[in-house]
């Protein structure tokens, strides 16, 4: 289940996640240590964030410890079309193109809400908002996530503020 805009890019997209995958030898060990352990078997993880090599490594890491991963990219202009291909080749699910339009991005963010994750990894805090407004019957299944920028944060903080944050967040800057 995947909505990309050319899986035949896969290859371009492998030989990027592979150099990093050589070059990153602590996210390589992590791998090996959540392949053996699995602590992620049976969650679902909805990531959004700059869809590229290194987060798609990460994405990859996440799945080698039992995690089924939703994939959508916070920012239409970062997300390599190649990078998602190599993704969906291995088995993974992505829904994000470079140059989505707001219609386009809305509907790849919700396709990776409605799966019902377990845990969220934002960018932005999009995920987050779109589940807590249109998506609220999805929040019992949550357990958490973290929001890696500035702008997400002060989201965050907004709605916690406000008592609308209805699961915890790790925020990471």
């Amino acid at each position: 289940m995947s909505e990309i805009r050319d899986e035949s890019l896969w290859e371009s997209g492998k030989r990027k996640i592979e150099w990093v995958r050589q070059n990153m030898s602590l996210l390589r060990s992590v791998e090996e240590d959540f392949r053996r352990d699995q602590p992620f078997k049976g969650l679902k993880v909805a990531l959004s964030i700059h869809l590229e090599a290194k987060t798609a490594y990460l994405c990859k890491v996440l799945a080698a410890g039992g995690a089924e991963m939703y994939i959508t990219g916070s920012n239409p202009l970062s997300t390599q079309d190649d990078v998602a291909a190599g993704l969906v080749h291995d088995g993974l699910n992505v829904f994000a193109w470079h140059g989505a339009t707001d219609e386009e991005y809305h509907r790849h963010i919700s396709q990776v809400v409605k799966v019902g994750p377990n845990i969220i990894i934002d960018d932005g805090g999009d995920l987050v908002n779109l589940i807590h407004n249109e998506y609220p019957e999805l929040i019992p299944n949550v357990i958490g996530g973290c929001e890696e920028t500035t702008t997400g944060i002060i989201r965050l903080i907004a709605m916690n503020k406000d008592g609308q944050l209805k699961f915890p967040m790790m925020l990471v800057n």
